[in-house]
């Protein structure tokens, strides 16, 4: 437990960077009215005050007789809700996934340069390898 307390004391106090990848794709993405509608309703949807709310609602409904049981009006309202509620997550996971994939692609672009640097690496390294075996023969050979 000490371990993990002396490790997080450490770590809360590096800088964290964000993603460039990923600030460009929030970027291009707050340009569309479309997205920012999308990303707030989901933001919304996906929080406790979103569950706090229906609970009240619904327990307002119910409590003061808004309808009768079995609730046809109440049924039909929740049931909308659900229908766009579920594209909002399907909106959601696009969402994630286009995220996923602009890293991705970055990050295959960083292991091609890195293999590229690898090969200029291992080239040179060879040069300098024939380099001291040449110097190595004139040396002892003469």
């Amino acid at each position: 437990m000490e371990h993990t307390t002396d490790l997080h004391e450490r770590l809360v106090h590096l800088p964290i960077q964000a993603n460039p990848a990923r600030v460009e794709h929030a970027e291009q993405r707050a340009q569309n009215v479309q997205n920012r509608i999308a990303d707030r309703i989901t933001t919304f949807a996906g929080s406790m005050r979103f569950v706090y709310i229906h609970i009240a609602w619904f327990g307002l409904w119910i409590g003061l007789g808004v309808e009768k049981y079995p609730f046809g009006l109440l049924t039909m309202i929740v049931s909308l809700e659900a229908i766009f509620l579920s594209t909002f997550v399907m909106i959601s996971q696009n969402r994630a996934d286009a995220k996923r994939q602009v890293i991705a692609n970055l990050e295959w672009k960083t292991v091609r340069e890195e293999d590229k640097q690898n090969r200029e690496l291992l080239n040179l390294s060879n040069q300098i390898l024939e380099l001291t075996k040449a110097i190595h023969q004139r040396t002892t050979a003469g």
